[in-house]
């Protein structure tokens, strides 16, 4: 019998997963969009065919974002690490909200923006509390990550905001994919269910 917790730890990887498929599905639904003119927000804008499927599709993937966050400070080993739970909990939120106030609204840039600061802010914090806790083999690299990746996206000239976005979102997976390979063995403070 699988339980909530085996459950739990996969979410992370299910959310960049279902974040992909929204996306290719998107793509697919408005063959005027171009990766190399376009935003991806565009995907759920007022002239977009189908809307609906990117903005739930990212409200869905927040849901996700955030059960993972949820077991993330259940398996936390230090206060450190339990901050950066949060500020993924709060990147769901701020992910969620992209969806809400899709392109075209006027919050829309602002909660875009800040969902990737707070991504990077919770790899870069999750990754100290990693170190604190002697988890160098895993803390190391995923700091480097955190602190590295935002240096490309700040001064790379690049040819349009959805290569950007989606530069982004595979930082995002990558620390998500090595999170979940290290959280796999071990065993929450806190039961989650049955």
């Amino acid at each position: 019998m699988v339980s909530v917790n085996s459950i739990l730890t996969y979410m992370g990887v299910a959310a960049a997963v279902v974040a992909w498929i929204v996306i290719l599905i998107s793509i697919k639904l408005n063959p005027w969009f171009s990766m190399f003119s376009n935003a991806l927000s565009d995907l759920g804008g007022p002239n977009a065919n189908y809307p609906w499927v990117y903005n739930y599709g990212l409200v869905l993937t927040a849901a996700l974002m955030l059960l993972f966050s949820f077991y993330l400070l259940f398996v936390s080993k230090n206060k450190v690490e339990a901050m950066g739970a949060s500020f993924v909990a709060v990147a769901s939120i701020f992910l969620a909200l992209i969806g809400i106030f899709h392109e075209g609204t006027y919050p829309h840039v602002f909660v875009s923006e800040w969902f990737f600061t707070q991504m990077d802010l919770a790899v870069i914090v999750w990754s100290i509390g990693l170190i604190i806790s002697g988890r160098l083999n895993y803390g190391i690299p995923l700091l480097l990550l955190g602190v590295i990746a935002p240096i490309p996206a700040l001064l790379i000239k690049w040819p349009s905001t959805a290569i950007l976005e989606s530069y982004g979102i595979v930082v995002i997976d990558v620390w998500a994919i090595a999170t979940t390979i290290l959280i796999r063995g071990i065993p929450p403070r806190v039961s989650c269910g049955v």
